[in-house]
């Protein structure tokens, strides 16, 4: 049962984390923006994911055995798996929510690609791509082209309305962002959770069979 526990909740984590990792829609903000520091909690989880789907089989091994040494292993292997889980799930959600470090790093690109608009062409096709398909107006709303005494561009503002997007791409990005890493974070506690359990339940019996072992 905990193997199969484990496993499938693990296999759950690695998939969501290749999902978010090869995402097209993600991956288009995120070279566009050239923020690759997302994915740096998504590869810690991959490699989280991985251990924990080990870390069922090596857990039961131990059981079974009822070696002192393997036991000790096992507890050992848990509560790296739990740091390797909240390692990562607190990278990740340190790099895609909102008020996090990723939300500096987009503004301070927004801001360089509307100051290199509408000069350069890479700068401005960046700009309008992600304006117009995420809804947002510059780094942090239509006063940015305001402040520079610039027209709103076309992509600023609202098809259908002509209405400027209120808010900007800094906040739109990782609002964006944090609806797909959320679940993959929830998942990652929940591994870390459950690796603290076994972690206390194999202490606890590691300890019931050295007393066993002290009275023969």
């Amino acid at each position: 049962m905990e193997i199969c526990q484990f496993q499938i909740i693990g296999i759950s984590l690695i998939s969501l984390c290749f999902w978010i990792r090869f995402d097209p829609d993600v991956q288009e903000w995120i070279d566009q923006l050239n923020v690759h520091n997302v994915y740096i909690g998504v590869y810690i989880l991959i490699v989280a994911s991985i251990l924990m789907i080990i870390s069922g089989i090596l857990s039961c091994l131990a059981v079974f055995s009822e070696a002192i040494l393997y036991l000790t292993i096992s507890i050992a292997y848990h509560l790296v798996c739990f740091v390797f889980g909240l390692a990562g799930a607190a990278v990740l959600m340190d790099y895609s929510t909102y008020q996090s470090s990723i939300q500096p790093i987009i503004r301070t690109v927004m801001w360089s690609l509307i100051n290199l608009s509408p000069q350069n062409n890479e700068a401005t096709n960046a700009l309008s791509l992600v304006q117009e398909n995420m809804g947002c107006c510059g780094a942090d709303g239509p006063n940015d082209y305001l402040t520079l005494r610039r027209a709103l561009p076309t992509q600023c503002r609202d098809t259908v309305t002509g209405n400027a997007f209120f808010y900007g791409c800094a906040d739109e990005l990782t609002w964006f962002l944090e609806q797909r890493s959320s679940w993959i974070s929830g998942v990652a506690c929940v591994l870390c959770f459950l690796n603290i359990v076994n972690a206390s339940l194999t202490l606890v019996l590691s300890q019931a069979i050295k007393k066993e072992q002290r009275r023969q």
